[in-house]
């Protein structure tokens, strides 16, 4: 079993950065590709990226390509998320997930509890 927390949300203004990361416990979790969702208040979660487990590729969603960038660090089990250019329909509660190498949520083994990002105009 793997347990994911969440941390470095915030809020910001529009144009500024924040940097999400995801630490992860168990030995295994290194095995896992991972992700970042995201879910504003009255829309589904809505997947943002992955990366795969030896952190080689990347995958984002087109709303967020050039301006979000994932890593992670496998010695310390540790993803990140890095965002820059924000923007206030990047408002979300941002969740980092394992298990799996798609898009949709469903397909997901391991979730954290999510970290409020909020984008002020």
């Amino acid at each position: 079993q793997v347990q994911l927390v969440e941390s470095g949300g915030g809020l910001v203004q529009a144009g500024g950065s924040l940097r999400l990361s995801c630490a992860a416990s168990g030995r295994t979790s290194s095995r896992y590709a991972m992700a970042w969702f995201r879910q504003a208040p009255g829309k589904e979660r809505e997947f943002v990226g992955s990366i795969s487990s030896s952190g080689a590729s990347t995958y984002y969603a087109d709303s967020v390509k050039g301006r979000f960038t994932i890593s992670r660090d496998n010695a310390k089990n540790t993803m990140y998320l890095q965002m820059n250019s924000l923007k206030p329909e990047d408002t979300a509660v941002y969740y980092c997930a394992g298990g799996s190498r798609g898009t949709s949520p469903i397909s997901y083994m391991f979730w954290g509890q999510g970290t409020q990002v909020t984008v002020s105009s």
